[in-house]
C-alpha cells in the first residue's frame, strides 16, 4: 500500500514531553513530504497554537493542512483558507457553564486567541503552557461569552473527570460530542464533529481514500481518526483503549514513535519503488 497522507496528533504523539519535535522525527517527516506524502496535524489545540509546528514542518510549502479544535476547524496551510468550521452558540456554552457548576469542575473556552475562564485553576494553566495562549480570568463567564465558539473544556482531577465524562456523554448524546483529550481535559464540540469526521471531509476534497491514510495518536480524542484511517496507529505511550483499537502500535513519543511509522510504512515503500 502507498500511503498518501499521515495525520498526526500533537501532544504526546508528534511532540516530545518538552513540546518539541525530535530531530529524527522531523527528518523523517520532511523526507515523507519530499516523497509526496501529505503531513496533516490534528489536535484539540486552537489553530493559532498549531501554527508554529506547521511552520517548522513547512506545511505551507508542501500544501498541507491543519485540523484544529478536535476537528472543529480545517485550514489550508498554503492559502490560509478555512475549509470547515464548526461552532457552538453562546447559549450552549452558557448551559455547559451551568453543568460545570453542577458537576463541580472548572470550565474554559476560547475567544479569538485567548483562553477565557471565570476561575483560575491548575488545568487551565496547563492548557496555557501547552498552547502558548494567554489566559484571561473574567468576572462573569456568561457575560464574556456572547458569540459562538468552536469548543469548550471542562477540567478536573482525572479519576473524577472520567465519571463526569461518562455521565455527560449520556446526557448530551445526539446534541454534543463529548470526549477527553487528556485525562484532565473534557472537550465539547458540535455533535458529529471529531478528528475522524473532519479527516473524512478533508480527504474527500482531496480525492484520497481512507485506505491511503495513516492516523497516529495517543488519546481518546484520537480514536475516531485511528479507527477511520486505513492504518490506525497508537503510540507506545497511548491509553490502553486506544491501543486496543489500533491496527499497529509504535514506539513512544520520547523514542521517535512517529519517525518509526514513517520509516516503516512510507519511506520504505518509496525506497523499494
Amino acid at each position: 500500500m502507498t500511503y498518501k497522507m499521515i495525520v498526526l496528533d500533537l501532544d504526546d504523539t508528534l511532540l516530545r514531553d518538552d513540546l518539541t519535535i525530535s530531530p529524527g522525527t522531523k527528518e523523517a517527516l520532511m523526507a515523507a513530504q519530499e516523497a509526496g506524502t501529505k503531513v496533516v496535524l490534528a489536535s484539540g489545540r486552537p489553530t493559532t497554537a498549531m501554527l508554529p509546528i506547521a511552520e517548522e514542518l513547512q506545511l505551507k510549502e508542501y500544501g498541507s493542512f491543519i485540523l484544529s479544535f478536535n476537528g472543529g476547524k480545517i485550514n489550508n496551510c498554503q492559502t490560509g483558507e478555512t475549509l470547515f468550521s464548526s461552532t457552538l452558540p453562546a447559549e450552549t456554552i452558557h448551559h455547559l457553564y451551568d453543568v460545570s457548576r453542577r458537576e463541580d469542575v472548572w470550565i474554559h473556552t476560547y475567544i479569538k486567541d485567548t483562553i477565557v475562564t471565570e476561575d483560575a485553576n491548575p488545568y487551565t494553566d496547563m492548557e496555557g503552557k501547552l498552547t502558548g495562549l494567554p489566559i484571561e480570568v473574567v468576572s462573569s463567564f456568561k457575560d464574556t461569552v456572547t458569540v459562538p465558539v468552536v469548543k469548550a473544556l471542562m477540567l478536573g482531577e482525572p479519576a473524577y473527570l472520567k465519571t463526569v465524562e461518562e455521565k455527560l456523554q449520556k446526557e448530551f448524546a445526539g446534541s454534543l460530542a463529548v470526549m477527553r483529550s487528556k485525562p484532565y481535559f473534557l472537550e465539547f464540540t458540535e455533535a458529529g464533529v471529531t478528528k475522524g469526521t473532519s479527516l473524512n471531509s478533508l480527504i474527500q476534497q482531496l480525492g484520497i481514500s481512507r485506505e491511503e491514510v495513516i492516523a497516529v495518536g495517543d488519546g481518546h480524542n484520537d480514536l475516531s481518526m485511528i479507527e477511520f484511517a486505513g492504518l490506525g496507529v497508537a503510540m507506545g505511550n497511548a491509553a490502553d483503549e486506544v491501543k486496543e483499537k489500533a491496527d499497529y502500535i509504535t514506539d513512544t513519543n520520547m523514542n521517535d514513535g512517529v519517525a518509526k511509522v514513517v520509516e516503516e510504512f512510507i519511506l520504505k515503500t518509496v525506497t523499494v519503488q
